[in-house]
Parts: structure tokens; C-alpha cells; sequence
């Protein structure tokens, strides 16, 4: 199946309220564009470097998501454009990208990312950490980022009970914190193997790579 194919497939199986982030990494500018010919507008990259330049060549309407783990000293290089941060995991972080958010006169939205998998290697703030950080006075201070909501990733298992059952928890906790941070609107849980689990659980936002493009190229 071609890449419009595929996209008005996803788009058919999921709810209007749920947004579509097309992962986008290591695919072509004209991968991307026969998406965006289709009507895709939000893409997701895990590198700093593959965004900008991607984001210098396409059009402009284009809303690009940084979806990896960030380092914060390559957030200078995106701040001026990026649509929305995913996997905040860090106070140090969200500080950085207020700074740099500043320099550009923008209010950067973010989410914070949450461990919710069995897995060490994934990264995200536990809880206890989250608590404190929404509830202490430095992060009240920051003027120029928008916690619009919470990122989890699953453990990678073929086990569905678990993974929904780690969603199940991220949207318990969404609405817990929710009553602290109303404004907080995006639940960013669910890539290609396991987005419809996500759905039925509660998320916003999806990230889906391969199912829309094809296996990754991996240089």
C-alpha cells in the first residue's frame, strides 16, 4: 500500500478528537510531502538536526513535534519553529527550553514524559517527581513554556494486557494532575503496534511511523 494509502486508513480507524503525529524520522522530503498532499499537517522527528533541516525545506505550514529525547543543548537549534516537545523528563530541561523560548518570544507547548514501562531504558519522570515539579515555585517562575499534557511510552512487548494496563495507569494519572493543571489537554500515548489499545484508553495523540511510511531507513 502507498503512504496515502495507508494515511486514510489510520485517519478512518481513529476518533476526529484524536490528533495524528506522522513519524517522520529518517523518511524523504517527498515521503513527507505525498503525506502532506494527503492532508497530513503534524510530524514527529527524534533528531534536532534531521528536523531543522527538514523544517528549512518543506512548507511551512507544517507543524513539526520533537518526539525523542531531547538534549538541552540542541534545543536552541529548534526553538524559534517547534510545534510542541513530547518527552520532557527533566526540570533542568523544561528550564532550558524557557530560555531559549524567551530569546524567540514564543511560549513553547510541551509535554512531560512519564515512565509508565517496565523497561529502565525508557526515559520519564516517575509520579513522586512529576508532583513535585508541577507544585514548586521554579516551575510556576516559567513564563515562556505550556504544559499542555503528559507522554508515556509502553514497555515493547507483545503483551497487550500490560500495555494496556500501563496506558490505563498514564490516563489515571493524566486526570489526577489534570485537577492541578486544568488547562492540560493532550495525552500523547500509542505508536504503530499499539495505538488502538491507546485510543480505547484515553489518549489524544498518536505517534505512527511505520504504519504510515514503511519500515524505517536506517542510514
Amino acid at each position: 500500500m502507498s503512504i496515502s494509502e495507508n494515511l486514510r486508513t489510520i485517519k478512518e480507524t481513529l476518533p476526529d478528537a484524536v490528533t495524528l503525529v506522522a513519524v517522520s524520522k529518517t523518511k524523504s522530503e517527498k515521503e513527507i510531502m505525498e503525506a502532506y498532499e494527503n492532508g497530513q499537517r503534524v510530524f514527529g522527528e527524534n533528531k534536532v538536526q534531521e528536523m531543522v533541516s527538514k523544517w528549512e525545506q518543506l512548507p511551512k505550514d507544517i507543524q513539526w513535534h520533537m518526539i525523542g529525547h531531547l538534549q538541552r543543548n540542541k534545543v536552541k537549534y529548534m526553538a524559534s519553529f517547534v510545534s510542541l516537545i513530547h518527552g520532557v523528563d527533566s526540570f533542568k530541561l523544561l528550564k532550558e527550553i524557557d530560555k531559549q523560548a524567551a530569546k524567540h518570544d514564543r511560549i513553547i507547548p510541551c509535554l512531560l514524559q512519564i515512565h509508565i514501562a517496565e523497561e529502565q531504558t525508557k526515559f520519564g519522570l516517575e509520579q513522586s517527581e512529576l508532583e513535585q515539579l508541577i507544585s514548586s515555585e521554579e516551575f510556576v517562575q516559567l513564563q515562556h513554556i505550556r504544559i499542555h499534557g503528559l507522554m508515556g511510552m509502553a514497555t515493547f512487548t507483545q503483551d497487550r494486557t500490560q500495555i494496556r494496563k500501563e496506558f490505563h495507569s498514564l490516563k489515571s494519572l493524566f486526570d489526577h494532575i489534570k485537577k492541578v493543571v486544568p488547562h492540560m489537554t493532550v495525552l500523547s500515548m500509542g505508536m504503530s503496534g499499539d495505538y488502538d489499545i491507546a485510543v480505547e484508553e484515553g489518549s489524544t495523540m498518536v505517534r505512527v511511523g511505520s504504519s504510515i511510511f514503511g519500515a524505517r531507513n536506517y542510514q
